[in-house]
């Protein structure tokens, strides 16, 4: 009886431990978009965060937030010069205005990722990114390593647009129809943004217009683009979409619908950024910082989300690749001014960042 009874009590223990596992996967692959249908009143209690983020106590209300808005078909150069340098040094985050995206191209580029988070779960999962996968190309809701547990209120749809080599098509929803035709349209508006972004940051340096380019990979810098889904939330004083963070990259080129959500941090406070229809929002990311050592600030910005409105936005990283090094610029740095930065493969700095451990 003893060797058959050790046999029950071995497969009850291998019986629990396969639904734990079943149970991990459903937890792990269960997106906020299916759970905000199912909390009409309360949410979960790994979104509610932390009395020093939740932004119904830490933001600063009936403040809008005014960061610097340049108008990019203004004639005088040196005026925009300036307004580039003095935003990216001191707010780190500024609107871009008049800058030659046809609106047209910016409500196709809205209109198709909306549609395609709007679709049957089982459609949306196709694209789901790989359990195993080192890339955060795909469809998903967690992104890094959550300090305490908590979840952010948002899920997520990666995949680079640029340049060709890098694109991996697995990724782009073959529904809507349209989608790779209205962002292939939109990426080809953006180069010159890009170009003329990245020469006006050398040029502030005091350095020559392609150098910061040149530093960040040239025309292999990577566009990655990133949708971010975030549904109604009953409880939008406890939750955040995505947590105060910098962006990994050299810039983020963003564009919002017209749900307000984007917050920054100034003076140690949280505010409202004001949205402004078809402007692009800049943000410097950590990569620029550590290019022109220090000079210019990467923003610390997060998402807040909705009672009753989704909320979505459009951010493109433009990346140096992967195993491109990234150091203060050497023009940039002299007896008195040491580099403030080591150097060090971009995919090692991402990798580091998303998993928490110090550069």
């Amino acid at each position: 009886i003893k060797p058959f009874t050790k046999l029950s009590i071995s497969f009850v223990f291998l019986r629990r431990s396969i639904y734990r596992e079943i149970y991990k996967m459903q937890s792990e692959a269960e997106r906020v978009q299916d759970i905000a249908l199912m909390s009409k009143d309360s949410i979960p209690i790994e979104f509610i965060r932390s009395e020093h983020e939740q932004p119904g106590i830490t933001t600063v209300h009936g403040k809008v937030l005014e960061c610097p808005t340049i108008d990019f078909s203004n004639q005088d150069d040196e005026k925009i010069l300036n307004q580039i340098v003095e935003a990216s040094r001191n707010w780190g985050m500024y609107q871009i205005v008049n800058h030659d995206i046809p609106n047209e191209a910016i409500s196709k580029l809205q209109a198709v990722g909306k549609a395609f988070f709007e679709l049957p779960p089982e459609e949306k999962e196709v694209y789901a990114k790989p359990p195993d996968s080192k890339s955060v190309e795909g469809y998903g809701t967690k992104l890094q390593k959550e300090l305490e547990g908590k979840k952010g209120w948002v899920d997520h749809l990666f995949h680079r647009v640029w340049p060709p080599s890098a694109i991996n098509y697995q990724f782009w929803p073959k529904n809507p129809p349209s989608y790779r035709e209205a962002n292939e349209e939109y990426v080809k508006h953006l180069h010159k943004v890009v170009d003329k972004l990245f020469k006006l940051l050398s040029l502030g340096l005091g350095l020559e217009g392609q150098e910061l380019k040149k530093a960040a990979g040239g025309d292999d810098m990577v566009y990655l683009l990133k949708i971010n889904y975030y549904p109604p939330c009953a409880r939008p004083d406890l939750a955040l979409g995505v947590v105060a963070h910098t962006d990994m990259s050299a810039l983020t080129i963003l564009v919002p619908n017209d749900v307000q959500g984007l917050q920054a941090c100034r003076d140690g406070q949280w505010y409202d950024v004001r949205y402004i229809p078809n402007a692009l929002v800049i943000h410097i990311g950590d990569q620029m910082e550590i290019m022109s050592n220090g000079k210019y600030k990467s923003v610390l910005h997060r998402s807040t989300v909705n009672k009753e409105k989704t909320r979505l936005s459009w951010p493109v990283f433009i990346e140096p690749p992967q195993d491109r090094v990234v150091g203060p610029l050497p023009q940039l740095v002299k007896e008195d001014n040491p580099p403030k930065y080591k150097a060090k493969k971009f995919g090692d700095y991402c990798y580091c960042k998303l998993n928490k451990i110090p550069q």
